[in-house]
């Protein structure tokens, strides 16, 4: 990955990688901003109801002929994205076991989809397979009362 996660990674962190996932990189990143900032039990929850086409993912930024769906203005139901990430998040929330954080109130600092390697289908045609690279920080946040 030529891009990674500049800050120093502390105790109370944790971070998975999943490189040259067979995804699309602007569906990963849509889904990336919607995870960010998230707790990891809701985000777990939030893509396994992507997967089920419960609730839809907010395209803020390659929306061009997307549909609108209901409570924002432009969306899809990344399923095949959200099957690849959930697996990193599970990751790194097992890496943060291993840890010994707390994995109750983990909450997702850094979520980054970045270009992965060209691979080339085989056949008459150059065209390109989909690639990309999601990077996933944890961080254990504070206890609630």
């Amino acid at each position: 990955m030529s891009y990674g996660y500049v800050a120093e990674l502390k105790e109370n962190n944790a971070k998975a990688v999943g490189l040259a996932l067979p995804i699309s990189r602007k569906e990963s990143m849509m889904v990336c901003e919607a995870l960010r900032g998230m707790n990891v039990q809701k985000a777990k929850a939030y893509l396994e109801d992507v997967m089920a086409l419960k609730k839809p993912v907010a395209y803020t930024r390659y929306n061009m002929d997307v549909g609108h769906k209901r409570g924002m203005a432009a969306g899809r139901f990344p399923v095949s994205a959200c099957k690849h990430i959930l697996g990193i998040v599970k990751n790194a929330e097992a890496n943060a076991q291993f840890k010994g954080l707390s994995t109750g109130n983990l909450i997702i600092k850094s979520a980054v989809a970045q270009k992965g390697p060209k691979a080339y289908h085989f056949g008459r045609e150059r065209t390109t397979a989909k690639r990309a690279h999601v990077e996933i920080v944890l961080e254990e946040g504070k206890k609630q009362k």
